[in-house]
């Protein structure tokens, strides 16, 4: 791994890890802030509502920044704005915290994704950019569950504090290992808005949004699936989850392969079908401890294998607007966050059981597919 990526990789640490901790530590800043759990987890949509707002507003303000000014700035508010999580005197303050701990997020992917790709070897920038996803799978793996453990048998604002401290190593890092690259010479403001009234600009998105659905209705209920339907004891979701977080490293890694080898198009095409097989299986057979612990594997890896293609091809579709584009991938994803968690609770509510969201999840994925079709036709593409 060339040096240059290492800091991109720990801001996708910094950010997996404060995206994901908060589900596991919702009762604990429940009960120290006198709020209800659902109530903390609203902390959980602030948090996607400021990736939405933050990833096409940042990269819009710095739009004349060079590359790795742009990403000292949101490096440093990855880490700032973490740490007055650390501080917050109520619930109230936290719930704004975390709102603007999410304006960086999808500004930093999106310029990172672009600078990746311009420091990879020819041939290799999809498997670059999966480089800086690899942070966002290793928080899974290892960040996640120590932040959570600590922030269960400490206390959660120690958690922050370790995110803080991650963010300010990712600034440091950034300062003295990333090369100051040119600014690309880009569209104007309003030509690169303009790409959003393409179609194949929305297709992407919708991609996404769908696509990613399938994987949010799994992962939203795991922990009722894995209680209430393979009968694990609660001690043991945290090392099942690890083993989630172990697939999302091996698929990311193969994502960037596949995207390089074939094309990024085909390699989110064939992963949308692979997705819609693997969800089935989990509602088959997760009453069998043995194939529920290899499909948790299986279904991570395959939902962020589709990490770096779908990443790759709105770069490549957007030219002369490719940051805010690759932004707004972010910005989607965690629309497909709210989506696969509210439509796959609707089978729950009607008291279908805990497997049933996954058979939301097949349909999200068969339809990222149909759209991964469409799109393909309108490029004329031929699949063989």
């Amino acid at each position: 791994m060339k040096k240059e990526l290492v800091p991109l990789m720990l801001g996708g640490l910094t950010i997996g890890i404060t995206e994901f901790v908060l589900m596991g530590l919702l009762p604990d800043i429940a009960r120290d802030l006198e709020v209800s759990i659902p109530e903390a987890g609203h902390l959980i949509a602030t948090y996607a509502l400021g990736v939405v707002i933050g990833a096409p507003a940042l990269v819009i303000l710095g739009r004349n920044f060079a590359p790795k000014k742009m990403l000292l700035w949101l490096a440093f508010a990855l880490a700032l704005l973490n740490g007055l999580s650390i501080i917050a005197p109520n619930y109230e303050f936290l719930l704004l915290t975390r709102l603007l701990s999410g304006l960086p997020h999808g500004a930093f992917f999106g310029v990172g994704a672009v600078v990746a790709s311009r420091l990879a070897d020819k041939g290799k920038e999809a498997q670059a950019v999966s480089i800086m996803f690899a942070g966002l799978t290793l928080a899974n793996v290892i960040g996640v569950p120590i932040g959570t453990y600590i922030g269960h048998h400490l206390n959660w604002r120690y958690t922050f504090a370790i995110i803080a401290v991650i963010g300010f190593l990712t600034l440091l890092s950034m300062y003295f290992l990333m090369p100051n690259l040119e600014k690309q010479q880009s569209e104007g403001i309003r030509t690169q808005i303009k790409f959003f009234g393409k179609i194949e600009a929305w297709l992407i998105i919708l991609i996404t949004a769908v696509g990613f659905g399938g994987l949010f209705c799994w992962i939203s209920y795991i922990a009722p699936l894995l209680t209430k339907v393979s009968l694990f004891s609660e001690d043991s979701v945290p090392y099942i989850m690890m083993l989630a977080g172990l697939g999302m490293l091996v698929g990311n890694v193969i994502g960037g392969k596949l995207a390089d080898k074939f094309s990024p198009a085909k390699a989110v095409l064939t992963l949308q079908i692979v997705m819609a097989a693997v969800l089935v299986s989990v509602f088959l057979f997760s009453e069998n401890q043995y194939a529920t612990l290899v499909l948790v594997f299986l279904t991570g890896c395959t939902a962020f294998a589709m990490a770096a293609p779908i990443q790759m091809l709105m770069i490549q579709t957007a030219k002369g607007a490719e940051m805010l584009a690759s932004a707004a991938i972010q910005a989607s994803f965690n629309i497909g966050n709210a989506l696969g968690a509210f439509l796959g609770g609707l089978p729950i509510v009607f008291g279908y059981g805990f497997a049933s969201p996954n058979l939301v999840g097949v349909v999200m994925s068969l339809l990222g597919a149909v759209v991964v079709l469409v799109f393909l036709a309108r490029r004329n593409v031929r699949l063989v």
